[in-house]
């Protein structure tokens, strides 16, 4: 089952048509704004990203501990493991923080990771139709590409910034042109 979300403009009072193109706008130029600094920059953003996932960890890291803190009532072999991970979550964190374009590095291994195990399980589809061949040719470029990305992760991770930077600033584009269109009708 499929669920559309559509919006009657016609219906709608001019104010909250002016604030949704606002918004639209807003975001649509935020995101033109940082796709283009993160092109000119993606040395630095590349190192932003990675204090972000250093940040991430040692967040991620103080809720474990205080999980083990808090759960009385979990086993102490759980509490034990649930504390350690919390230690080297803020561990990580504050070595990725101190070396950002580490942090980048272990994004970009977690993403080549994921597509090693894809084509693995996209590789061990058992259809008996045409679309197998499809499973297969699949299954050996993501295993490809994420052994790939093991061998110069920090790179992909820059190529991958580049590519979530062209792709703000043409969503940007999109929604600032959604603006200038929404709620309006033709005769």
């Amino acid at each position: 089952m499929t669920s559309n979300t559509v919006i009657d403009t016609r219906s709608l009072p001019e104010k909250a048509v002016r604030g949704i193109r606002a918004g639209l706008i807003v975001t649509g130029a935020i995101g033109i704004l940082v796709g283009i600094l993160i092109l000119a920059q993606p040395g630095s953003a590349l190192v932003a990203v990675g204090w972000l996932f250093g940040l991430y960890f040692i967040v991620a890291g103080i809720l474990r501990l205080t999980t083990t803190i808090l759960a009385k009532e979990s086993g102490t072999a759980a509490r034990i493991f649930t504390g350690i991970l919390g230690a080297l979550l803020i561990i990580g964190g504050i070595y990725t923080l101190a070396n950002p374009v580490f942090g980048a590095a272990v994004l970009a291994m977690v993403i080549g990771i994921t597509w090693v195990i894809e084509g693995i399980a996209s590789l061990a589809d058992r259809s008996n139709d045409r679309a197998r061949w499809f499973a297969v040719v699949y299954g050996i470029i993501s295993i490809v590409a994420g052994v790939l990305v093991f061998f110069i992760p920090v790179t992909t991770a820059a190529v991958l910034l580049v590519f979530v930077a062209i792709m703000m600033i043409v969503a940007g584009v999109v929604q600032i042109v959604q603006a200038f269109l929404f709620g309006r009708h033709g005769k």
